[in-house]
């Protein structure tokens, strides 16, 4: 068995335009509007996400304590599954295990996974309220499904999740069809770099 570690933003779903105004309205919400482009706000992703508002000299309590009451006015519905996510998603399931490890919330990326059918096939969902690392989430789902770090692969969209899996040890996936441009996505050099999520079906075979 293999571990798949699904990032959900840009991955599963395509979500930029209610990732990005959630994000402006709770740097407004504390008074701190740092953000005013979709350029800055993509930079933000170049590394760990919190990290990198913690560097630009946010309060997390605070920002996440917004979050709360922002998220809560979130519509799922304006996020749209990728096409040809499903059938993958599907494919994979049937002898592999596959989780949610992202920089959004639990609550969030739950409703998406029933609404959009994908609910059945991830055995877990780690996301912000459990812990701000990715590293550490996928280290712990690494101990957690007692799966060896090679036979785990991290599939994010943006350099950021590149650059944690890296440091998690496991193999790393980049995809192109998500947040960061595929120029970016090489330069960080992933172990696989893929255009269209059926590409993802070659990692049965490695």
């Amino acid at each position: 068995m293999k571990l798949f570690l699904f990032d959900f933003d840009g991955v599963l779903v395509d979500s930029l335009e209610v990732y990005e105004k959630t994000v402006k309205d709770c740097l407004k919400d504390i008074k701190q509007p740092l953000i005013k482009t979709r350029e800055e706000f993509l930079e933000l992703f170049d590394d760990n996400f919190y990290e990198s508002l913690k560097n630009k000299g946010i309060n997390l309590d605070e920002f996440m304590k917004s979050a709360e009451d922002i998220l809560k006015q979130v519509k799922i519905r304006d996020m749209k599954p990728f096409a040809g996510v499903a059938q993958v998603i599907e494919e994979l399931h049937k002898k592999h295990c596959l989780v949610v490890v992202s920089s959004n919330d639990y609550a969030s990326i739950k409703e998406a996974l029933d609404l959009f059918h994908y609910d059945g096939y991830f055995r877990d969902i780690l996301g912000s309220d459990f812990m701000f690392s990715k590293k550490e989430k996928i280290l712990y789902a690494a101990k957690k499904y007692n799966v060896d770090l090679n036979d785990i692969y991290y599939i994010g969209d943006t350099t950021g999740d590149i650059k944690e899996g890296k440091q998690a040890g496991v193999k790393t996936v980049g995809v192109t069809w998500g947040w960061h441009s595929k120029e970016k996505m090489a330069a960080v050099q992933p172990d696989y770099l893929f255009d269209h999520p059926k590409d993802l079906l070659r990692l049965n075979q490695v």
